[in-house]
């Protein structure tokens, strides 16, 4: 019994000298892909809140009562430009008035969200001036928030979350930085490999259809063309639709891709058209990298240059 009060009273010693636990703190983003970053970051130091869940619509998004009352106890929300946070974020400060908030995108600069429209048999649609190819005309929409797809942008929404991470727990500062420092290596490491897939691209067949104009970046950042299906948020007329099928034809497109989130009527209806099919392209997956490699192969599989579109 002696030797037993001596080891309990040794571990209490031990446990006293070493200090209470370190205390998480909680960070709230508001998509998967977000979720994914900060764990390259923090690793197990941070417990995360994901917003919009993956499977989720983001345009449609509103926040669950038990969201609401965990962000009552959230150190920092990191955003990244979605459209749901202009009308919610305000509310989330009121519900936590300690809670930071921190913009990931902020000086990022923003491509906007375009629409392809056509003039055929008449049909009138906006253009941009002059250069543009007769009867195909770019419109301009809100700025593009899907900067994540871009492995390049991806390292400046994590260095945003490594300085907030710091400020919120000092202590946690060389962990962050650390975190960081190999995220940023993979980032570049994932660019290259997505670099490779398109490297032998024949010289016109970049273009890739998609219903909702998410892979923006994706496309700028690797030489493609993104032609959307949906225009400035709205499903296209029969004129418009009809224009797609025939340039879809022209450009010997075999692959509509669909966000899972939406409807894949149209995109459908033009596969049915043009002989081709619909595949999922999804932006919003936790699993960041992977989901990029399986959308950069999917992408190139279904140009006019890959197995899909010969």
């Amino acid at each position: 019994m002696k030797r037993i009060v001596l080891l309990l009273g040794a571990t209490l010693l031990v446990l006293g000298l070493a200090g209470p636990a370190q205390a998480k703190i909680l960070a709230a983003v508001s998509i998967a892909p977000q979720a994914y970053i900060l764990r390259q970051i923090a690793g197990d130091r941070v417990d995360t809140l994901v917003m919009v869940p993956a499977g989720a619509d983001a345009h449609t998004y509103e926040p669950k009562p038990r969201q609401l009352a965990d962000l009552g106890r959230a150190a920092v929300y990191f955003g990244v430009g979605m459209d749901f946070e202009k009308a919610w974020l305000p509310r989330f400060a009121a519900t936590n008035p300690k809670m930071a908030i921190v913009q990931t995108d902020a000086g990022i600069e923003k491509i906007p969200m375009m629409a392809h429209h056509h003039e055929h048999g008449g049909e009138e649609a906006a253009g941009q001036g002059p250069g543009h190819e007769e009867g195909h005309h770019d419109e301009a929409g809100e700025p593009d928030p899907h900067v994540w797809l871009s492995p390049r942008l991806a390292k400046v929404l994590a260095a945003s979350m490594r300085d907030a991470l710091a400020k919120a727990d000092p202590a946690g500062a060389a962990v962050y930085a650390a975190g960081y420092d190999r995220f940023a290596a993979s980032c570049d490491a994932l660019d290259a490999d997505i670099r490779k897939m398109f490297a032998d691209l024949p010289p016109g067949e970049h273009k890739f259809m998609v219903f909702h104009p998410s892979w923006g970046y994706f496309a700028r950042d690797y030489g493609l063309t993104q032609e959307p299906i949906e225009q400035l948020g709205r499903e296209p007329g029969p004129k418009v639709l009809a224009a797609l099928v025939r340039e879809a034809k022209e450009d010997g497109v075999k692959v509509i891709f669909v966000q899972p989130q939406m409807s894949a009527r149209q995109a459908e209806t033009i596969a049915q058209a043009i002989g081709g099919k619909v595949a999922a392209l999804d932006p919003l997956a936790e699993d960041w990298p992977g989901n990029l490699l399986a959308g950069a192969k999917a992408l190139r599989e279904g140009m006019a240059g890959g197995p899909e579109g010969k």
